[in-house]
């Protein structure tokens, strides 16, 4: 069943994590400290929402890494009963994905809770002040609807982020597969 994003406020303070990446290195925002721009995205392997914007996602975090963005893509998942979102199959699916960005596991699923992350994606994008700038779609594209993934919401709100500027507020929310909580582990907004 589709979940739709929860549309957290604009410019709330970015909360802070440290997760193990694909590769067992830690990696926070942390570590990118002249970043103009933060990608958050909640994702997962088997989600179709996802995989139906995965190629998309990965030329943004391509190009946009290349402007001074820190991309990140967090997996928040119960692998004990969704196995396919394992550490271990993350890392085969973002090999075969071409994601170069830190994909990483949120075991304890408390960044996904910080986040109020609902759905697969879930986008959020923070400027360099690390102040919520948008929260939302990648574009209009979803499995089935036959319209073209070509990330245009996203990519609005990334070059005014890349250009210091403010993106719209007129933002609408991702829509995806519901994060997979560990029972009694939702949140009360979930």
């Amino acid at each position: 069943m589709a979940e739709t994003s929860r549309m957290v406020r604009l410019g709330t303070e970015m909360p802070p994590f440290k997760l193990p990446n694909i590769d067992g290195r830690m990696v926070s925002p942390d570590d990118y400290p002249d970043a103009k721009g933060f990608l958050v995205v909640f994702a997962c392997n088997h989600c179709p929402y996802v995989v139906h914007v995965k190629d998309e996602l990965a030329k943004i975090a391509n190009e946009y890494s290349e402007l001074g963005i820190a991309v990140f893509a967090i997996c928040a998942n119960d692998i004990e009963n969704y196995p396919d979102d394992s550490p271990e199959n993350m890392k085969i699916k973002a090999e075969e994905w071409g994601w170069n960005f830190p994909y990483l596991f949120d075991e304890s699923q408390e960044v996904a809770k910080a986040y109020g992350a609902v759905c697969t994606p879930d986008i959020f994008l923070f400027n360099s002040d690390k102040k919520l700038v948008y929260r939302g779609q990648m574009d209009d594209s979803r499995p089935g609807n036959m319209k073209p993934v070509n990330g245009a919401d996203l990519r609005l709100a990334l070059d005014a982020v890349v250009n210091g500027e403010m993106p719209s507020d007129e933002q609408k929310p991702s829509v995806g597969c519901s994060i997979k909580w560990k029972p009694g582990n939702a949140p009360p907004y979930a």
